[in-house]
This record gives C-alpha cells, structure tokens and sequence, in this order.
C-alpha cells in the first residue's frame, strides 16, 4: 500500500513539508509507503475548461508543468494527502490551479481513493483553507480521511511547527486513520454505481 502526499508548497521544505513529514513517518510505522512530491514553485496553468482533457486518454492538454505526473502518481497510489500553506484564508493558488485541471481531467479514476488535506498556517485561515481542499474529494468519490481535530498546524518556521504538539499529533493520527482505512478497503467489496450520472444545469 502507498498514500501519496502532494507538498502545495513553494517552499521545498517548509511548514507544510514538516507536516507531511510527520504523517509519512506515522505511516511508515503502520507499514504504508509513501511519497512527498513537491509541486515546485515554477508558473502553473489554470484550467481554461477546453475539455481536451476528455479525447486525451484523462490527461491534461497542457503538459507543462505537474499535472498529470500528478494524475499517473494519484492512480499508481491507494491514497492521496495533499498539504498546502494559508495564504489569504485560502490554499497555495498555484496548487489549487494544478489540482483543478487534475481532478477535472481523471478524477474517474480516483474513485475510492481515500483522501485526506492538511493545512499550516501562521495565525487564522486554516479551516477555510481545509475546506477548499477536501471539495476535490468529496465530488470525487473519495471517503475522506478525518483525524482528531481539523488536519492544520501553526508556525511560522518548521522549526516553530515543530513545537506545536497538538497539530504534530493531529497529523499522526490522520496517519494511522489512512493506514486503517487503507488495511479496511483491502479486505472489502466496494460498491458498485450502476445508475447513469445525471447533470442538472437548472434551466427551463
């Protein structure tokens, strides 16, 4: 089994890197693998909604950038953490203009794909930031991950994360809460949607 932790951050290793950390050390004690892949902090593409994606084989037109390493590491991995720092009350944009274009290119392909985001912050904004994030999932057919309090530590410096023992914990338990659900879906038969999805663009 191996979960799949997305840095959002432009810094490499950073707060949000030592969150991430925490969880991929946690997991390893619980015999998951996994892998931090950093998103880079080089100009990112919004979605320009050209729909390529649907004649591309679930891959995006543009392949400048790490979208779609994105897409093949999501699909090669039972479950995916994705981290971002607080910027405005809201995640890195340049993650969320990545993870726009993943989701709407492959997220057939994430179906129950357990998910999970963490958050770090200076001060305020994390739960707004958390939110944001888990949209991609729960549009998406992936159980999301909880742990015991919001998945957010606070600090300036990792060094200042570090001493946040309640966030540090908070990413532990999401750890061992993803490793359980991982171990629980290996042994079980997951549904099956045999309805046709239906779209509803409210107009007469």
């Amino acid at each position: 089994m191996k979960v799949l932790l997305i840095n959002g951050s432009p810094h490499k290793e950073g707060c949000t890197f030592t969150a991430l950390t925490e969880i991929k050390n946690q997991l390893e004690k619980e015999g998951v693998d996994s892998e931090i892949f950093w998103i880079g902090n080089k100009p990112v593409r919004g979605c320009i909604a050209c729909l390529k994606c649907g004649h591309n084989n679930g891959k995006c037109a543009f392949d400048d950038d790490p979208a779609n390493e994105i897409i093949d590491k999501i699909i090669e991995s039972d479950g995916v953490i994705v981290g971002s720092p607080v910027y405005y009350a809201g995640p890195n944009g340049a993650l969320c203009a990545i993870l726009d274009r993943v989701f709407y290119a492959a997220s057939a392909n994430f179906k129950f794909k357990p998910g999970a985001s963490i958050v770090s912050c200076r001060r305020g904004g994390a739960s707004a930031s958390f939110d944001r994030l888990n949209k991609y999932f729960t549009i998406s057919n992936m159980p999301v991950i909880a742990s015991q309090y919001w998945n957010s530590v606070h600090g300036n410096t990792p060094e200042e994360v570090k001493q946040d023992l309640e966030g540090l914990q908070t990413m532990r338990t999401l750890a061992s809460n993803m490793a359980w659900i991982l171990k629980s879906i290996e042994n079980a038969k997951l549904p099956k949607h045999e309805e046709e999805k239906q779209r509803t663009n409210f107009i007469s």
